[in-house]
């Protein structure tokens, strides 16, 4: 790629999107399509919708933020739709702060710079075009040089609505430099950047006796009082305050309620009203999406306080708890290695999985519901079935604590327990025995965990490790099979020729010798019990499956082993069961003969071909089942 050309080539985009006239010819471009004319909030759930929406389970999915944020969709969903979507139908919500409440590193700062780089992005495609009074330090809506007399009727005219009015400069402008003449007053179509201080501002706390209003309002510049010879000149003041730059765009505020009571005042009628008070000014209109995040502790700190009522019914609390589920932590792990420069150190299978497993597990609480541990309601929660509970039980769960999920080990602390694991020298791979070890390590030098604490996560430290012997020797016993899925197919197929023939009352026929035989009820009980049927629900499994079957076959498929979980759970164990000692033998030995030696090279070349192993951790895997199997 020729760097600079590309470089070029971005430049002249950049260039077409350029777009300059006059206010008389904006009202012409609205005539055709109103739309650069909605509300800041509007334009964030359009930005949001662009990106597609699809329906799962009844819930909706929303894709712009599927690359970033993993594990809360169900806050996401709330979030847009109980705040985006309501605020752009200019529902009164919009008047509202949008406070983001969680646990550290839950994901609120990343949900706000997404808002914002995509923002940015999205002004500069055609739906999301916008414009503004040109060289106006406000980059103001140019409807509002309408007069309000005359905005019902041209709100009708145009199809639009107008709200706000224009900001002290624009007015003098407007006066001393057109004489007062709209038509010719220039319009710019403008690109929201951060960097550029358009449509985006961003207030964080510092120390409160030298932190200025003026960041948040702007301030007058004295070298041109003797100028213009009044501090109330729009042309003697510098309208660059955060919010005078978030204006038609997103306003955040770090750790909101970290700041002095004196930079949130200006927010109670800025949400409830849309204007703010700066200088000897009258009130000046503003259009933006306010939004903030905190912790928990600082809220509840917050709310206690009752000089805080105004403006905490401003607020529009929004949850952002922790994820929930082992396969999306797994992907919060995976993004941030990928981001650093460690991409070369091999991750072995299962590895973060195990750490993920971890985490979940310190963030959810116990439940009420009988024969339900924490780890059944983990794999509930990751979307596995368990056997005895179904989907209303978990949607019982979910709703049964408020706070679950706002508690627990961090992603922070784990990812860097990772990478102390990651650094070592000479590390081709690591496996989960080494992260889980390094997790443990680093609970000694964690210090907001109590003793208790402590003692409880040992303990689920020990719970994801037996987790993940048993993917061990899953991941083994599947090499190990050859031709697996073959082997498994035929196990099947004999297994549904007896519990037809069983649940039928009817004989089977040898393909050997032809002749007729009971089914095979040692060969079923074999493969039942691996999943714990009982003697007593034998009867109810089988007419279960031959269900399944039957439904199958009314739509036209081909019933499959993998069709059904417990069933395939059952067929993989019972191969395994049949191969475990010649897995013993051949993993334990020290100098495996030349049989034994061909076996193991081709587990292994298996376990790198299909399973995405490493020569050292696929090693590693054999030699570690093997000592598992010899316990």
């Amino acid at each position: 790629m020729d760097i600079f050309e590309r470089v070029a080539a971005y430049r002249a985009e950049s260039d077409q999107l350029a777009w300059n006239g006059t206010f008389k010819e904006y009202v012409e471009l609205l005539r055709q399509n109103p739309s650069p004319a909605i509300t800041a909030h509007a334009r964030v759930y359009d930005m949001i919708k662009s990106y597609g929406v699809e329906e799962v389970g009844g819930h909706k999915r929303y894709k712009f933020f599927e690359q970033e944020i993993f594990g809360l969709d169900r806050s996401v969903e709330k979030l847009v739709e109980e705040y985006f979507h309501s605020s752009a139908r200019r529902l009164d919500v919009r008047k509202r702060i949008l406070l983001l409440m969680g646990p550290v590193s839950g994901g609120k700062s990343t949900l706000v710079t997404l808002l914002k780089r995509g923002l940015e992005k999205y002004s500069r495609t055609e739906e999301g075009a916008l414009y503004a009074i040109d060289g106006c330090p406000m980059h103001e809506e140019p409807l509002h040089l309408i007069p309000l007399e005359l905005r019902p009727e041209i709100e009708k005219e145009l199809d639009v609505r107008i709200e706000g009015n224009l900001c002290p400069s624009c007015q003098m402008r407007l006066k001393l430099e057109y004489g007062g003449d709209i038509e010719k007053v220039p319009v710019t179509r403008v690109v929201i950047s951060e960097d550029a201080r358009v449509g985006i501002g961003t207030f964080s706390p510092s120390d409160p006796k030298s932190q200025d209003i003026a960041d948040l309002t702007g301030s007058i510049d004295f070298s041109t009082i003797t100028e213009f010879g009044s501090e109330s000149d729009p042309r003697a003041y510098r309208f660059d305050g955060e919010l005078n730059k978030a204006n038609r765009g997103l306003m955040e505020f770090q750790e909101m309620l970290k700041c002095d009571e004196k930079f949130l005042w200006n927010l109670l009628s800025l949400t409830q009203e849309g204007n703010f008070k700066a200088g000897r000014f009258a009130l000046i209109s503003a259009d933006e999406l306010i939004v903030a995040h905190t912790n928990e502790a600082e809220y509840k700190a917050f709310i206690s306080n009752k000089k805080n009522e105004a403006l905490q019914s401003r607020m529009i609390v929004m949850p952002i708890p922790y994820n929930l589920k082992v396969s999306e932590e797994e992907k919060i792990y995976n993004k941030l290695i990928l981001q650093s420069d460690m991409k070369h150190v091999h991750i072995a299978p299962h590895a973060l999985r195990s750490a993920a497993i971890f985490s979940i597990l310190t963030r959810l609480k116990e439940t009420k519901k009988h024969g339900m541990d924490l780890v059944k309601k983990m794999r509930m929660y990751n979307g596995e079935e368990i056997e005895g509970f179904k989907e209303a039980d978990l949607k019982e769960m979910q709703t049964e604590y408020l706070e679950e999920g706002m508690s627990g080990v961090d992603p922070r602390y784990v990812i860097n327990r990772i990478s102390s694991a990651l650094i070592k020298q000479d590390l081709q791979c690591i496996n989960a025995l080494d992260i889980l070890r390094a997790i443990k390590d680093g609970l000694d030098q964690h210090a907001s965990i109590t003793k208790e604490e402590r003692e409880r996560y040992l303990n689920f430290i020990a719970v994801a490790r037996k987790e993940y012997d048993e993917l061990a020797k899953k991941e083994v016993q599947k090499a190990f099979v050859y031709s697996f899925d073959e082997s498994a197919k035929t196990l099947f197929e004999n297994y549904l020729d007896n519990i037809e023939a069983f649940c039928n009352m009817s004989k089977i026929r040898d393909p050997l010798t032809d002749e007729e035989m009971n089914p095979d009820e040692r060969l079923m009980r074999s493969i039942e019990e691996q999943i714990g049927i009982s003697e007593n629900a034998k009867k109810a499994f089988r007419e279960e499956i031959m269900i399944r079957i039957s439904s199958y076959s009314r739509k036209g498929k081909k019933f499959e082993y993998h069709n059904h979980d417990r069933l395939r759970e059952a067929i993989e164990k019972k191969l395994f069961t049949d191969l475990k000692d010649i897995v013993k033998i051949t993993t334990s030995t020290k100098t495996p003969d030349a049989n034994q030696l061909k076996r193991i090279n081709e587990v292994s070349k298996r376990l790198m071909d299909d399973h995405g192993y490493c020569p050292v951790c696929a090693n590693e895997l054999l030699k570690y089942v093997g000592s598992l199997l010899n316990r």
